[in-house]
């Protein structure tokens, strides 16, 4: 098959790879948009390439590892916390249905920064893909011993941060209608019973959007400080949506015409909420549908 008739096909993989290592809609598509073309141009030279996937594969993930390094530095320079931008069940992208296992959900994907470019590549191309680690060798220029060892690692280290005791789906949904049901109650006791007593919650408004500035921790400031912004929005016409944002519950806000303002990620372990990861920025928003503007909500009551 030529690459033009492999296109559609093959754009959810090169997708899938490119936004597990880096988080970003914008950035994966932009990766996969540059594969193509480096993909075009080598089989104009060469001719038919004869296994597709693992081509694509290879050069999606090369051009991931360099755009990962360049986006190192703006990363340490972004304003407040950093969060991946969003994937909702509902979006209408093909390419954006990438199966939306652990491996995608919001805190995953914040697990995985603490990997370096090639560690997360490697571990991306074994735990996901389940490649060999005689093919992930020559795609990120190590040998098949060394792949191994920086799999181990970088496993090892994921492990340490991911949930003990995953509940089911129908326990994840169920948890988060108790805690949209809480907050649209004003029942603080009722949100505190449903959260970890170190839960943590982190905002991302990179600048561009009101959010807090540091990751705000354990059930009884989370709790008050939701209920405090529930009843400053409840006048200002906001509402929450539930939703499943990267294969987990969700929700999301709306201003009262409609516009998206944030994501709200929940993290489940042992039957309680443990993290709460609210996207804000609304240029990690857009591929949603219409964004509105938090700055602007306060002067419009």
């Amino acid at each position: 098959m030529d690459l033009a008739s492999a296109h559609d096909g093959l754009r959810p993989l090169m997708f899938s790879i490119a936004y597990r290592m880096l988080g970003s809609v914008a950035e994966a598509e932009d990766v996969v948009q540059e594969a193509f073309l480096r993909m075009h141009r080598s089989t104009q030279e060469t001719g038919e390439v004869d296994n597709l996937d693992a081509y694509a594969t290879t050069v999606t993930t090369r051009i991931a590892i360099d755009t990962l390094r360049s986006a190192r530095h703006r990363r340490e320079q972004y304003v407040g916390p950093w969060l991946p931008e969003p994937i909702l069940v509902s979006d209408e992208d093909p390419a954006h249905r990438l199966e939306l296992d652990e491996t995608v959900s919001t805190a995953f994907l914040v697990l995985l920064e603490s990997l370096t470019p090639v560690e997360r590549a490697v571990f991306v191309l074994r735990e996901v893909l389940g490649y060999d680690y005689d093919d992930i060798a020559p795609i990120v220029d190590k040998s098949a011993t060394n792949c191994r060892q920086i799999f181990t690692r970088a496993r090892k280290r994921i492990a340490d941060g991911t949930p003990r005791f995953d509940p089911s789906r129908e326990r994840r949904d169920q948890l988060a209608s108790q805690f949209v049901a809480a907050l649209s109650a004003n029942d603080i006791s009722g949100l505190e019973r449903l959260l970890a007593d170190d839960v943590v919650f982190v905002a991302d408004g990179g600048g561009r959007a009101p959010a807090i500035q540091k990751p705000m921790l354990g059930a009884v400031a989370v709790a008050r400080f939701l209920l405090g912004l529930m009843r400053q929005g409840g006048r200002l016409g906001v509402r929450l949506e539930l939703s499943d944002a990267n294969g987990q519950p969700a929700m999301l806000t709306r201003g009262a015409d409609g516009a998206l303002l944030g994501v709200i990620a929940l993290d489940v372990d042992g039957g309680r909420i443990v993290r709460m990861h609210n996207v804000l920025n609304p240029d990690k928003l857009g591929h949603l549908g219409e964004v509105g503007d938090l700055f602007a909500l306060p002067a419009e009551r």
